[in-house]
């Protein structure tokens, strides 16, 4: 135990010992073990976004085993998917790697301008997989967050009251939001505190453009000077949103994109104070030998690394 992870336990005061000890289990874990920060691999993607977009380019990735694999050589803290990739393998890898199950999911065969996922699964699958945590998506912005807030809430009591983990990923979308604004800076800092108010453990949300979207937002990040020209200060800001930094953020890869492109954010995400990645298809669709440099070359940036 690292002062810096017993520092970062410290934020979550009011979770039990159980909570802190799988907090403590994914920072604990592969090659950035110690430092507070986190690179988790995460494969929902063929739920969301079916099998062929997600797993055609690498068709290594189609079997659940190889994301397993990925994630354990690489040396990640942690992998998180559904319930039915998780069951496939978890007996098979007991004990090797902290695992989230993601208990809510959606796919893209009916389209709306208000999402909202599914329950799919639930704490006690969880427990009986042996997970870390439990990961649920949320979108606010959309006609039905109100739904969506009372389920995590339910399952978030449900879960700390087990010891297992909270991961909220906070994705903004819905009728009132204009595409670009789905990543704007005060969009994606209201997502993220939002889930942070939510009772998360660690937030996931998307890496912020400079766009600011609302109108009385924009007023007082112009009147208040708030930083948000380069990635690094808009990271910063995010952070910032989710109690001062006192809560565990971690950023998505986002669309697949080119290793050099993909570095350099991830050292801007560094710079600005983020706690790590959460990266999938741009690690999964790769490669494994690739894949795994990849990961180790993110994994360095967190950990101050030069490249």
């Amino acid at each position: 135990m690292t002062p810096r992870v017993r520092e970062i336990l410290s934020w979550y005061g009011a979770e039990n010992v159980g909570v802190l000890t799988n907090l403590a289990r994914l920072m604990n874990t592969g090659k950035l073990a110690g430092t507070g920060k986190l690179v988790i691999l995460p494969v929902d993607q063929g739920f969301e976004h079916g099998p062929a977009r997600s797993f055609a380019k690498n068709p290594d990735g189609y079997d659940p085993s190889y994301h397993f694999d990925l994630a354990i050589e690489s040396g990640c803290n942690g992998y998180a998917a559904p319930l039915g990739a998780l069951e496939a393998c978890a007996r098979d890898y007991a004990g090797e790697i902290p695992l989230i199950l993601k208990i809510n999911n959606s796919d893209v065969l009916h389209g709306s301008k208000s999402p909202i996922s599914a329950l799919t699964s639930s704490v006690d699958d969880a427990l009986r997989l042996g997970c870390a945590g439990i990961g649920f998506t949320i979108y606010p912005g959309s006609s039905h967050r109100k739904q969506m807030y009372e389920e995590i809430a339910q399952a978030s009591r449900e879960a700390k009251k087990a010891g297992l983990a909270v991961v909220i990923w906070a994705y903004a979308r819905g009728e009132g939001i204009s595409k670009e604004g789905e990543t704007a800076m005060d969009v994606i800092a209201y997502s993220a505190h939002v889930a942070a108010q939510l009772g998360a453990n660690i937030i996931k949300v998307k890496p912020p453009t400079a766009h600011l979207e609302q109108a009385e937002a924009k007023k007082v990040y112009e009147a208040q000077g708030i930083k948000i020209a380069k990635l690094s200060d808009r990271i910063h800001h995010v952070v910032q949103s989710c109690f001062n930094g006192k809560r565990i953020v971690i950023f998505s890869g986002g669309e697949a994109k080119g290793t050099p492109e993909l570095l350099e954010e991830v050292k801007q995400l560094a710079q600005g104070g983020a706690f790590g990645s959460i990266m999938g298809r741009n690690a999964f669709q790769r490669p494994k030998k690739e894949a795994i440099e990849l990961l180790g070359n993110v994994m360095e940036a967190f950990a101050g690394k030069k490249l």
